[in-house]
This record gives structure tokens, sequence and C-alpha cells, in this order.
């Protein structure tokens, strides 16, 4: 597995590297050797935020880990991004186009079988009418309902948007592209 280690407002210094390229190393088992790991580690004030991608053939696997120790943060990455290998091996075995992935994955990882220990399940549904509305609307009446997010048809291009609360007590817009 090859390393790409880059830092924003933190050094990255040899025991940092060292960390990461153990911690992440451990995911080897899964990929080809010449599979890259883009790993950004990042300091805003007392988060210490590290961020994995690794792109393979036809998806991308991502973590992002806050914590206020960076070392911590690197943890809790690795352990995350293994869970999600797991879980995509699950759906790469149920894909007929699986074979376009090979490249990515080490062989031993493509034939053994994971449990699914934490299966995606939808416990309920709900149908509404999407009113058109302006996003400012669309705000109000998340926050009338109590919700973090809200589905509504924009006014203005009548498509279908989201509006999310966001930290800070500012809110997001989801617009499909055009």
């Amino acid at each position: 597995m090859k390393f790409v280690i880059a830092g924003k407002n933190i050094e990255v210094t040899d025991n940092l590297r060292s960390a990461v390229e153990d911690k992440i190393g451990k995911l080897e088992r899964y990929f080809t050797p010449d599979t890259e790991a883009k790993v950004t580690l990042s300091v805003e004030k007392d988060r210490q935020k590290i961020e994995v991608t690794i792109p393979v053939k036809g998806s991308i696997i991502r973590s992002e880990q806050v914590s206020n120790d960076m070392y911590v943060s690197i943890d809790l990455v690795e352990e995350i991004i293994e869970r999600q290998l797991k879980k995509y091996k699950n759906k790469l075995a149920n894909d007929i186009t699986a074979a376009r992935h090979e490249s990515s994955f080490q062989k031993e990882f493509l034939e053994k079988d994971y449990e699914e220990d934490d299966e995606i399940k939808i416990v309920r549904s709900k149908k509404f009418d999407i009113k058109p509305m302006y996003p400012e609307d669309a705000c109000i009446q998340m926050e009338l309902l109590g919700h973090s997010f809200y589905v509504f048809c924009n006014a203005e291009t009548d498509q279908v948007n989201v509006v999310y609360k966001r930290k800070g007590n500012t809110y997001g817009l989801i617009e499909p592209e055009a």
C-alpha cells in the first residue's frame, strides 16, 4: 500500500507518519500493493482530525475522524475503514460487475465471507407531499418540525432540494447538479 500523507496546520513528524503507516498499513491485507491511501492530518483549535481516502475502481473508501488527540483519531479511522471494507466486500459479492473491482483488492479479502453485524435496515418509511417553497421557508418549516433536515421542491428551480442544520446554528442546502 502506498501512502500520501499531508498536514494542514500541523507538521507531519516522523512519529505521526510512522503511526499512520503502521495503523492504516494494517489494511494492506485487503488491498493490492499499488493501492494508494491519501491521508490528511489537520488541527483546528482542540480538534485533531484525520481524513483517509482510498480510491478503488468504481468507488471510494473514505473516513474522517476527529478527537482531541491525533493518535486516537488515527486509531478510530482505521477501525471505521475496516468496518466499511467488510460491508463493501459483502456488497461486492452480490454485485454482478464485481470482477472490475478485483484489481484493487487482495484475492483473500474477496474470497472471505464477513458477517454483516451492522446490516443496514430501513425500519420506517414516510410519504409526504413536496410543496414548492424557497430554501429559507424550508428552514423555517424544518425548525417548526424539530428536524435536522427537510426535503422540499425549490420554488426557484422546481427541483427537489434538502436543507439541513449545521453546527454553529447555520444551515446547508443540497441541490442536484445540472
